[in-house]
């Protein structure tokens, strides 16, 4: 085993967190309040919104924007199936039925707009498009098709925060009906766990602040302030509230994210210069141009070469790595749910068993890229030596 190590992830905690965190302790004040409320207007600011809502996690924030737009039982949401398995499991938790749609292709593994318009019935009330890893799906043909046929567009920007859209069309995130970021930590800006829900209505994101909080009328801050114990519930709500040290952490990371993407860009750089030279290894979106946070970094490793023995192979070296995602449609619950056989998304099942994600995180050097490239081609090297 290799004494160097490589993390996958890596959310760069440290002296600012700890002092964000320490003020929130020394505050007294632990539940949603004022940090929550200072976060939620600097991320707006940087998308450009007039608001955001913060929440307990990316999952909590997809169940909201689904119920505040009415979606719920006899409803069809179209979701690509390459995605994390909270877009469809909270599909299923409104009452409705997830519809998986195939991705647009090897060097684009976002949702594919013909392929959505293929799979449209009468029943189809909302589009998930999610931006894989950072980039930004085709985001204007959706938003065009989805007005046409007069159904909701939410956009899950878990990987994608402060991503400017194509054509000038706002950041990512805020071209919906509604957009989902994930504070999880993985992320870009990582609070271990949390959310944020961008919503374009303002009666509907106050009915998220709502239902984010048990449904009731006033939050406990504003009963404080106001002297007025009092409260309604008109709504069936939940507790998706965030921390205060959740919030306070998410601050942090979030004035240093610009600096931290420089060094994304740098890594991908850095990978696609030396990996572009391995025969039969794939790039996806290596070509493709306009901005991306490079939340991920995946390749499509050669066709016919055993994924499992790369992966020990790179273990052994030190590299961690992962896989995003195993196909949605082929998990037990959803292929039993929703009825999709293998074969019914022929882009997606080809590409799933190649996928490896590379390290990709705010504190990679370039050390750890070189070491990254050199144990992927030897892993590589030795997979095509034993199978031939």
């Amino acid at each position: 085993m290799s004494e160097r190590r490589v993390a996958l992830f890596d959310p760069g905690a440290g002296d600012a967190e700890a002092a964000a965190v320490e003020r929130v302790i020394r505050s007294n004040w632990l539940a949603q309040g004022p940090a929550t409320t200072a976060f939620e207007a600097a991320f707006a600011a940087r998308l450009g919104v007039p608001a955001a809502v913060a929440v307990s996690s990316g999952t909590a924030a997809l169940h909201l924007a689904l119920l505040i737009h009415g979606i719920g039982p006899g409803d069809e949401v179209i979701t690509p199936s390459l995605t994390f398995v909270a877009c469809p499991a909270m599909i299923a938790a409104c009452g409705a039925t997830p519809v998986f749609a195939d991705i647009a292709g090897d060097s684009d593994l976002c949702l594919s707009p013909a392929d959505v318009e293929r799979r449209l019935t009468p029943r189809t009330r909302a589009v998930v498009a999610m931006h894989y890893g950072g980039h930004a799906a085709a985001i204007d043909e959706l938003l065009r098709l989805c007005e046409r046929r007069g159904i909701l567009l939410v956009e899950d920007a878990a990987h994608a925060p402060f991503v400017a859209g194509p054509s000038g069309s706002g950041m990512l995130g805020t071209i919906g009906a509604a957009g989902c970021f994930s504070l999880h930590v993985t992320k870009n800006v990582a609070a271990g766990e949390g959310g944020v829900l961008v919503v374009a209505d303002p009666e509907r994101r106050e009915a998220a602040r709502r239902l984010r909080s048990h449904g009731i009328s006033r939050t406990a801050p504003e009963r404080l302030r106001s002297g007025e114990i009092d409260y309604d519930v008109a709504d069936l709500g939940y507790n998706y509230r965030p921390t205060e040290l959740a919030s306070a952490v998410a601050m942090a990371q979030l004035e240093r994210e610009p600096a931290g993407r420089q060094v994304r860009r740098q890594a991908v750089a850095g990978y696609r210069e030396r990996l572009g030279r391995i025969d039969g290894l794939e790039i996806p979106f290596a070509g493709r141009a306009g901005d991306s946070c490079h939340h991920l970094f995946v390749v499509l490793l050669p066709a016919g070469l055993p994924r499992r023995e790369i992966v020990t192979r790179l273990r052994a070296a030190g590299i961690e790595v992962g896989f995003h995602y195993p196909p949605a449609h082929l998990l037990t619950h959803f292929r039993q749910r929703a009825a999709s056989p293998p074969g019914v998304l022929p882009r997606t099942e080809a590409v799933a068993p190649r996928l490896l994600s590379l390290p990709m995180h705010a504190r990679l050097l370039p050390a750890d890229v070189a070491a990254v490239c050199d144990a992927l081609e030897a892993a590589i090297a030795a997979a095509r030596g034993r199978r031939g």
